[in-house]
């Protein structure tokens, strides 16, 4: 049997929640451990530009900014370890947890930021101008500033999709919704709102054929409706996508408590517990509101500092 890891502290998932969680603990002196996770770096590595997170006022690429969360982390001695966790037990005093590679650690303090992925259509040219950061984004409050003045579409039907499509319209000169369906998902007060926004334009029924474009980026969509069959090419330089997000909490649910979309409850409101003492989170895996880098950072700052008071008590 390999030898069992102790910790004061261990963070699972990177991300500004964990390294931010990081930075705290180890300033704490609580010798925090950090395990990369599925996407080191977090849902930010596949942003091109970050313009709105405070103290880079010519904007930072979101896989740089990750590279100098690390290294702040690292600077005072986070242990920074690429893998990640695949099962945990909360149900007694000890926190155990296993690696990918069967390694069993025992953490007293536990901080989850295992973050959320967004949702996407699947389709072989979204995936290819999202990985070439041209155009196509799960996020219209992070990337829409980028589309001003231009036409956009976004895809979805619910309460986050009209208020991403009313959030663009502010911005871009025409939106064009596309709701699969022939009706919204979303409250009524909702879907009023995007459907009284002139230079929105809703097509029901409607489906992506493939996202268009170019070497510099997207140029365009074609869609399909789904009751004629008819398809036609919706000009736009900005593909968004809104149809929900996955919160990346699974190996937890036996011993967390979730809420019915599966994100992290909250044991205490403005606090970063959960129901297991000892456990605490942070970031996308709780937040299916604001779901912002700058808001998953101070996340991450409360839970280092609650699981510093709760070691403290503990008498560590």
């Amino acid at each position: 049997m390999s030898e069992i890891e102790t910790l004061d502290c261990l963070i699972i998932g990177s991300g500004p929640a964990g390294y931010t969680a990081a930075i705290y603990a180890a300033r704490a002196d609580m010798k925090p451990v950090l395990y990369q996770g599925m996407q080191p770096g977090g849902q930010l590595t596949t942003t091109n530009e970050v313009e709105n997170f405070p103290g880079y006022p010519d904007g930072v690429t979101g896989p740089e900014m990750m590279v100098q969360l690390e290294a702040q982390a690292k600077r005072f001695e986070t242990d920074v370890r690429f893998g990640f966790i695949t099962k945990v037990d909360f149900s007694g005093s000890i926190h155990k947890c296993w690696t990918e590679d069967g390694k069993e650690i025992h953490a007293k303090t536990i901080i989850i930021s295992t973050g959320a992925s967004a949702k996407y259509l699947g389709l072989p040219s979204e995936q290819k101008y999202l990985e070439m950061g041209g155009g196509v984004s799960a996020c219209a409050v992070c990337d829409g500033f980028f589309y001003r003045g231009q036409e956009t579409v976004i895809v979805g039907a619910g309460d986050s999709a009209c208020e991403e499509a009313h959030y663009l319209s502010k911005l871009c000169t025409k939106v064009t919704m596309l709701v699969r369906k022939d009706e919204f998902r979303a409250s009524k007060i909702m879907a009023d709102r995007v459907k009284n926004t002139p230079n929105i334009e809703i097509l029901f029924s409607t489906d992506t054929v493939e996202v268009l474009g170019d070497d510099n980026g997207v140029t365009g969509a074609l869609v399909k409706n789904s009751v004629t069959g008819e398809e036609k090419t919706i000009p736009c330089t900005g593909f968004f996508v809104a149809i929900g997000h996955t919160p990346n909490t699974a190996i937890f649910k036996e011993f967390i408590d979730l809420d019915e979309t599966g994100y992290i409850k909250y044991a205490e409101a403005g606090t970063s517990l959960t129901n297991v003492p000892g456990v605490f989170v942070a970031g996308d895996a709780a937040d299916k509101r604001y779901r912002q880098a700058i808001t998953a950072a101070g996340t991450g700052c409360m839970a280092a500092l609650d699981a510093e008071r709760y070691l403290a008590a503990q008498g560590h």
